[in-house]
């Protein structure tokens, strides 16, 4: 009995990289993403951090994969339509985007009946409360990050919102 050398004519090998852990962990993000109706979801083991987004109108799942040591502002994509999306689609890199530091849901007034904090053309000053976010329970006022006028608010009363987010835009 002798032993033949397997070639590829003997034995077609499947790539690895659909097994890859990363892969499997974007896929169960994408999952999640569906399952929960979200826009974007990141998350962090090691030095490997994840980024999966989607376009909510009919889009498909784009993911980017960065080492978690990154400095801000830089990514390595994983295709070059997730490099394309993030900067079309990106509002909170807009010079005076005020981000959300929370997951939560945004209220632009203290309550039902009152003013807005702000609205668009407003005035505000550094430690004005612009907003707030509810957080499994506790309201946490949301404070602007530079002095000057509400250019865009970029959200709903009542919206659900994510980290990261760009809430509104002072210019």
């Amino acid at each position: 009995m002798t032993n033949k050398p397997r070639t590829s004519q003997t034995r077609a090998k499947k790539p690895t990289t659909s097994r890859s852990p990363e892969t499997k962990l974007i896929k169960e993000l994408a999952k999640i993403l569906d399952a929960e109706n979200l826009s974007e979801i990141e998350m962090e083991k090691g030095d490997l951090r994840l980024r999966v987004t989607r376009q909510l109108m009919g889009g498909v799942p784009v993911a980017a994969a960065f080492p978690a040591a990154a400095p801000v502002g830089t990514s390595v994509a994983v295709s070059p339509v997730a490099a394309e999306a993030a900067i079309d689609v990106n509002p909170a890199d807009e010079a005076g985007a005020v981000t959300s530091p929370m997951v939560g849901t945004v209220y632009l007034r203290s309550n039902p009946d009152a003013d807005p904090f702000a609205k668009v053309g407003d005035s505000v000053k550094e430690g004005d409360t612009i907003l707030l976010i509810e957080a499994m329970k506790t309201f946490n006022p949301i404070k602007a990050t530079s002095s000057g006028k509400v250019a865009k608010i970029l959200v709903e009363d009542g919206q659900p919102v994510e980290f990261g987010e760009a809430l509104l835009v002072i210019s």
